[in-house]
């Protein structure tokens, strides 16, 4: 059951770090347009684009002669901020959503609400200290700009894993399924707010 309203939204984000621009369609087919300047986060989040079947555009340009901090953290933040925009008042769509996705040894659980609410409950030992050009540190500090901009309540637990690639990339799986599934129109529903309160 399609959403009556387009659910798009295009951010652009401007500091003295990063220039930022991400677009997305919640109601597209899984394609993307990536360049962060970091490989294997463009790789991350393709994973959200394909599992989450939305149709996601980031380019960034960051201040990555310093380090990866404020590219990573910012297009959380404005990955968050397109969020909230494209998903609105959020009527008629089923709010929570969880998945758990497996990668060989790794397996990793993710629970999203969207509830008004920035919560940020992740529990992950990653086994190295980069992934390509990605500090793994770096995966708390985007799930955390992400959850304050997009007001969602999100707990990622790693349960398994040796891997630190397939640690993460089952974690953004995860998170994109997770996602798909919070965002898609309950037919139930219909036009209504998914909570007691009224609003989100």
């Amino acid at each position: 059951m399609p959403h009556a309203a387009p659910r798009r939204a295009d951010v652009q984000r401007r500091t003295a770090e990063t220039q930022i621009r991400v677009a997305l369609n919640l109601d597209g087919t899984g394609q993307s347009r990536l360049h962060t300047g970091i490989g294997f986060l463009d790789h991350m989040l393709d994973q959200i684009a394909r599992h989450g079947l939305i149709d996601l555009e980031v380019h960034c340009d960051g201040d990555l002669h310093i380090d990866g901090h404020h590219t990573v953290e910012d297009i959380g933040i404005t990955l968050g901020q397109a969020l909230a925009q494209a998903v609105g008042d959020k009527r008629g769509i089923r709010r929570y959503g969880h998945a758990y996705v497996p990668l060989d040894e790794a397996l990793s659980r993710v629970v999203v609400d969207f509830s008004g609410r920035p919560g940020l409950h992740m529990e992950v030992r990653f086994t190295a200290a980069m992934i390509g050009q990605l500090d793994t540190q770096l995966v708390y500090e985007f799930f955390q700009g992400l959850v304050n901009h997009a007001g969602v309540t999100l707990h990622i637990d790693n349960l398994k894993g040796v891997n630190a690639h397939h640690q993460c990339e089952t974690i953004f799986k995860a998170f994109a399924r997770a996602l798909r599934s919070a965002l898609e129109c309950d037919p139930r529903l219909g036009d209504v707010v998914p909570s007691t309160k009224g609003s989100l």
